[in-house]
């Protein structure tokens, strides 16, 4: 990005402060109560991590200017009004497209989801009083010159309708996959559970794909998981409908109590259900992933070699630089 551009990080460096400051001695907690009333997915721990995440993982100076340093020489071309529309399945997860918007020099018309506007709207309006004159609006009907949807693959071929006319990015449906090799330290499968269950596996980095070798031995796993174990009612509602009808199509499976392990090579189709799939050696995962990485997020392993690979744990904390779907967002901008 250009040095001179318009918008510089500070806002984005004192947005960070602000929240962590909000968050730690209770002021949000009136926001993230009005949130978890509008989603019943959305918890007040839930939410406290994602903004703890975003604080930590992406609104750290060095973070930020280490991020944008290859972008320095591109600079907007000229200024657009970029729609953002947000999903609502995790708490907060249109705020990296928003920001990008921002930091790219354009105009950012953002239209959250009904699930997760209480806290899109109070970012917006921590942003505005940071500095007034950044271009950041709802987008209430406005038409934008180029758009970022981000839904389900229903939603997305919507979307390719409706926006067909104009430079646009279309995120639709992915999950994520680890990959285990028997050689994981109890440290690791505990981090593993967080990278499944956190915001209980509703996000597309949300572990739902375990690869496991053929002679793995899943009790040491099933320990790990079976630890603090999932209350949430939705949650259990997911879990329990799901019990029901792997047992009624007589379809084998482990059950952890609050969750399934599910053999085959197919993916989860529900919260609460792991799919375990087995290989004999880690190239044949290798071998698979180019075939499926159009329906994959990341890749949890130490081992397997993967451009959205991370470490056990870290699937709910990306980086600036880790781009959904792997696409370079900051990219797409500069070039309109």
């Amino acid at each position: 990005m250009n040095p001179a551009a318009k918008y510089p990080i500070g806002p984005f460096v004192e947005l960070g402060r602000i929240l962590q400051q909000e968050l730690d001695e209770g002021r949000l907690d009136p926001v993230i109560r009005r949130a978890t009333e509008a989603n019943c997915w959305f918890t007040a721990e839930s939410v406290a991590f994602a903004i703890r995440a975003i604080c930590n993982d992406m609104l750290q100076p060095e973070l930020l200017e280490t991020w944008l340093r290859p972008y320095q020489k591109q600079g907007t071309k000229t200024v657009r009004r970029v729609g953002i529309i947000m999903a609502g399945n995790i708490p907060l997860v249109g705020f990296f497209d928003l920001m990008c918007v921002l930091l790219s020099g354009h105009g950012c018309l953002y239209k959250p989801s009904s699930k997760d506007s209480v806290l899109i709207d109070h970012i917006a309006e921590l942003l505005t009083g940071i500095d007034p004159s950044l271009p950041l609006q709802r987008m209430n009907g406005k038409r934008p010159d180029a758009v970022i949807a981000t839904g389900s693959d229903n939603t997305n071929r919507y979307f390719r309708t409706i926006y067909h006319d104009m430079p646009a990015l279309f995120r639709g449906s992915r999950h994520s996959i680890a990959v285990l090799t028997g050689d994981e330290t109890p440290a690791d499968l505990a981090e593993l559970r967080q990278d499944i269950f956190t915001y209980f596996g509703m996000g597309c980095r949300n572990v739902s794909q375990l690869f496991l070798p053929r002679n793995y031995d899943t009790e040491p796993l099933m320990r790990a998981l079976q630890k603090d174990p999932v209350t949430h009612p939705p949650y259990l509602h997911n879990y329990r409908q799901a019990f029901a009808l792997n047992t009624m199509q007589g379809k084998p499976f482990t059950d952890g109590g609050f969750f399934l392990l599910r053999e085959g090579g197919e993916p989860a189709q529900t919260v609460s259900e792991l799919a375990c799939t087995r290989y004999d050696s880690l190239s044949e995962v290798e071998d698979w992933l180019p075939g499926h990485d159009s329906r994959i997020q990341c890749v949890v392993s130490d081992r397997i070699r993967h451009p959205r690979r991370v470490r056990f744990g870290q699937a709910q904390h990306p980086a600036p630089t880790d781009y959904p779907d792997g696409i370079d967002v900051m990219k797409f901008l500069l070039e309109l």
